[in-house]
């Protein structure tokens, strides 16, 4: 990590505050070894005496990535009945496709596909893009977390998570945010949409909080390693790796490879790798070697852009005129969690956390 996060801040040792902030949330959420093992065993056979008449013990995410398609493995292997969404946003890679098919298939697992309306999206993303903020996956993300969402609680039962805080720490809030932000998302599309959101999945505020407190996140209690991980999910699912991380989407794939580079400087392959390091997946060597390299070759690039540009029904002059506006933040438009600095919000919090904590 480097000060292309600009709000990096390195101690007298040099050791930045990404890193302490692992080491805390290693401390605060993950469980190793027999801690661990004993986790996952409750949390299976509470799953299972609750959900004695229902179809599913849970919901899960997949996307045809590493993580999500190891959490399909594992629910299986403890006896569960998940039930998998995935978000189709009209930019899975075929690798991607034949990833998920494969991993229900083989796993005898049920799967819910969310569609999204194309052409509502596309503005969607358009609006972001036009934006000039570096959040333009924000729409992406939210769609899948707002489907998961309204999934599990029509089932009843919880969504057992695909990220892990050992190899997902890395975040620097200025490369993106707002993941759960309702209000950022149609603040955006107003002021440079030319479509209302009708069919969006989202999640307001009560109900993005309501998600993460619920999450289920099973990954911070294995030993789990990505390396590890891959060969057998090959092995036994039929599983491909597609590249980097989350480049099982084309234009993540391309936003991330190629335009994040080139329009902000935010390279998230340090983000990443970092999270690597700290694991100690990775040697810090390693990752330097990795990121003298192309972020993915230069030929790949010029054909995820032609086909980004053609999908979205841009000239390729108005793409450039895209990445020559001036750079914006999640903070140039309003927000909940621009309503949260505000002097009343610890007030709103505390009620809430009052209200919450009698329901339960």
């Amino acid at each position: 990590m480097d000060t292309t996060d600009p709000s990096i801040q390195f101690d007298e040792k040099g050791v930045c505050n990404h890193c302490r902030t692992y080491e805390l949330m290693m401390q605060q959420w993950v469980l190793m070894g027999e801690a661990g093992r004993q986790k996952i065993g409750d949390i299976a056979a509470t799953l299972r005496q609750r959900s004695l008449n229902r179809r599913y013990d849970c919901v899960i995410g997949v996307s045809g990535g590493v993580d999500s398609t190891y959490v399909a493995y594992s629910v299986k292997r403890l006896g569960l009945r998940p039930l998998a969404v995935h978000l189709d946003n009209g930019w899975d890679s075929e690798l991607a496709v034949r990833n998920i098919e494969n991993v229900c298939r083989t796993l005898q697992i049920d799967l819910q596909t969310v569609v999204l309306d194309w052409e509502e999206f596309r503005d969607l993303q358009l609006a972001f893009l036009k934006a000039s903020t570096p959040d333009s996956e924000i729409p992406s993300d939210h769609a899948i977390v707002a489907s998961m969402y309204h999934t599990a609680r029509r089932l009843r039962v919880p969504v057992i998570a695909g990220y892990n805080h050992r190899t997902e720490s890395h975040l620097p809030a200025a490369w993106s945010q707002g993941h759960y932000d309702w209000r950022y998302i149609r603040s955006v599309q107003a002021a440079h949409g030319t479509k209302p959101l009708k069919s969006f999945p989202h999640l307001n505020w009560i109900q993005g909080q309501r998600f993460v407190r619920g999450l289920i996140p099973l990954l911070n209690y294995m030993s789990y390693s990505k390396t590890e991980a891959m060969p057998l999910l090959e092995k036994e699912v039929g599983w491909r790796y597609y590249g980097k991380k989350h480049y099982e989407s084309i234009y993540t794939r391309f936003y991330q490879g190629y335009f994040l580079p080139r329009k902000f400087g935010y390279d998230k392959r340090k983000s990443h790798l970092s999270s690597l390091i700290c694991s100690g997946e990775i040697t810090r060597e390693a990752a330097v070697r990795e990121l003298e390299q192309d972020t993915y070759p230069v030929d790949l690039q010029e054909q995820d852009k032609e086909y980004v540009i053609k999908k979205l029904r841009l000239t390729t002059s108005q793409f450039d005129d895209i990445i020559r506006l001036p750079k914006n933040s999640f903070w140039d438009y309003p927000s909940y969690a621009a309503l949260q600095r505000l002097w009343f919000s610890p007030f709103v919090r505390m009620l809430y956390r009052n209200l919450l904590k009698e329901r339960l």
